[in-house]
């Protein structure tokens, strides 16, 4: 999720100044995604130049709420509108690490595997104790995003089977000299002697 449409969506509902912007984005997300507030004044500083937000006078508190203009109102239906595209999505750091593992040597990709079937395992059940732990109606939004992560970690835990099946399949090619530069220098050097 993007924070600057996190920001906007926020600031739809009325003005608001960073804290109030961090504490209502947390809340929202069940604070799966904590924000720091730097991130917050960051984005509201880039909102502003881009003339998504505007600043309101500072209150007798000395904060300075922010409001939605017309054109955040236009970015953020846009963004409601668009589907997220797989392309738009963070890289998925386990199967990059699983990738390099593989043609790393000295790496035990069957330890690795487990190590993280053992993580993924305790996360999917707090999760699942959190997902229990309320279900007043106005906790819907916590939930649906508690329930986002409980499926994309069921996901994880079958795609680690997978893995840890075509390990067993897996036979590793031999490893030849232009596979490792090293190689290549020494059969260079003992060619030239």
């Amino acid at each position: 999720m993007s924070i600057r449409h996190g920001l906007l969506a926020l600031l739809e509902r009325g003005q608001m100044y960073g804290y109030q912007l961090r504490a209502a984005f947390e809340e929202s997300t069940g604070s799966t995604w904590p924000l720091n507030i730097g991130q917050v004044y960051t984005t509201l500083a880039r909102l502003e130049r881009d003339g998504l937000v505007r600043p309101l006078p500072e209150n007798e508190s000395g904060q300075r709420p922010y409001e939605i203009t017309d054109a955040g109102r236009a970015d953020l239906a846009l963004w409601f509108a668009t589907p997220i595209s797989r392309a738009d999505r963070p890289r998925d750091e386990l199967s990059i690490k699983l990738a390099l593992a593989l043609t790393t040597p000295g790496v035990d990709v069957r330890s690795v595997v487990q190590t993280q079937r053992t993580a993924t395992m305790r996360a999917l059940q707090e999760f699942t104790r959190l997902k229990y732990t309320s279900d007043k109606p106005e906790d819907l939004p916590w939930r649906l995003v508690l329930d986002a992560m409980i499926f994309q970690t069921e996901a994880e835990v079958r795609w680690l089977d997978h893995c840890e099946t075509s390990l067993v399949r897996h036979r590793p090619a031999p490893i030849r000299a232009v596979d490792h530069p090293e190689a290549v220098d020494r059969a260079g050097e003992e060619a030239r002697r």
